[in-house]
This record gives structure tokens, sequence and C-alpha cells, in this order.
């Protein structure tokens, strides 16, 4: 099982990130985080989710337990895989082949 403080903390930190500066990109009161650490106690979810959202990462790659495996998108790939999203299967097929041929 993954212990959710030192998974956080890991990540804030490869970020070079302060807990305030965690706190602030989380829209996430610094007391709270800063409680987390010192109380050893756990976030809700919707804050884990503001905690996922500020290091750019989804709930499932937060609890990976082979943190290699992550994959984090830039705000442009998610702009495009959005827009993928609401393409229909024809146009993305012609989307992909068009995107073959650049």
């Amino acid at each position: 099982m993954i212990n959710m403080i030192e998974r956080i903390t890991t990540l804030r930190l490869e970020r070079g990130w302060s807990e305030y500066q965690l706190a602030e990109k989380s829209g996430i009161t610094q007391s709270t985080v800063s409680s987390w650490t010192r109380q050893n106690a756990v976030p809700t979810i919707p804050n884990l989710e503001k905690i996922c959202t500020a290091f750019g990462i989804t709930l499932s790659q937060f609890f990976l337990e082979d943190a290699s495996e992550a994959v984090c998108l830039t705000e442009k790939q998610k702009e495009m895989f959005d827009a993928w999203n609401r393409l229909n299967p024809d146009q993305q097929v012609t989307l992909l082949q068009f995107m073959k041929t650049i």
C-alpha cells in the first residue's frame, strides 16, 4: 500500500516545491498541507484531486506503485487529447493519417 504522505512529499521535492508552493498551486491552505506531515494525516479525496492537478497527474498515476510508470502530460498534450476525444471515429482516423504524413 502506498504511503500517501511520502508520495506527496516525493512529488513535491522532485519539483523543487516547498509546502507553501504546493499549497499555492493546489489551492489548499498551507496549514492543511503542513498538518498532513506533522500529524501523519491523510488528505481527503477532494484535496488529493487538487494536489494531483497541481502535480499534473491523475489520481491513478498518484497511486501507481512504480512512479516511473507514470506519464505526465503537458497542458498542450492535455488540450490535444481533449480535442481528440471530441472527434468522431472517422475524424480520428483522418487526423492520425495526417499526423503520420507530417
